[in-house]
């Protein structure tokens, strides 16, 4: 099963920690979640305005759990997360990782779960990404993801809110396979 996720994180270096995570499968369904235990001292405006003011559970709530045969959707500390994401991911036979540039995403990734050996076992190793699958067809990875998928998904959403971008990733790949 591909599984399409995006993360979103307090910056791009390497104390990074996690703020949100979204995963949607090649059949629909849906794991997103929040962090509440990401490193508040590095939010800076740029991610208070387009990360932070885009997670989907109210900011007041310590946790939160809503799951139904299609989404999953949790807020809580990283040790919950890994759990239900364990869970989540058991669903499925084998599991191929796809995300955008998956140098941050896969890390982190891996992270919630210790490091990359401690990855589910039906998770395979080596994850894709689609800037990869674009610049082997001809297309400039600069791209808007939006713009790619020719707004495949028929609206559009907050972008830098992981389980959206998890989905356009999704329909960008969908795209770039036809």
């Amino acid at each position: 099963m591909k599984v399409f996720f995006d993360t979103e994180f307090t910056g791009l270096h390497q104390n990074t920690t996690l703020i949100s995570i979204g995963l949607v499968s090649e059949d629909g369904k849906s794991f997103y979640a929040e962090f509440t235990d990401y490193d508040k001292s590095q939010i800076d405006e740029w991610l208070q305005t387009n990360v932070i003011n885009n997670l989907i559970v109210h900011p007041d709530r310590e946790h939160y759990y809503k799951v139904t045969d299609k989404e999953s959707i949790y807020k809580d500390n990283r040790d919950i997360i890994k759990n239900r994401l364990e869970e989540w991911l058991s669903q499925f036979d084998e599991v191929e990782m796809w995300s955008d540039c998956l140098s941050y995403d896969w890390v982190l990734f891996c992270q919630i779960f210790g490091h990359a050996f401690r990855i589910p076992k039906n998770v395979y190793y080596i994850p894709f990404d689609i800037c990869t699958l674009m610049k082997l067809k001809g297309i400039d990875p600069d791209i808007t993801r939006e713009e790619l998928a020719e707004h495949a998904l028929g609206r559009t959403g907050p972008k830098h809110n992981a389980l959206w971008d998890a989905k356009v990733i999704k329909s960008c790949y969908e795209k770039l396979m036809q």
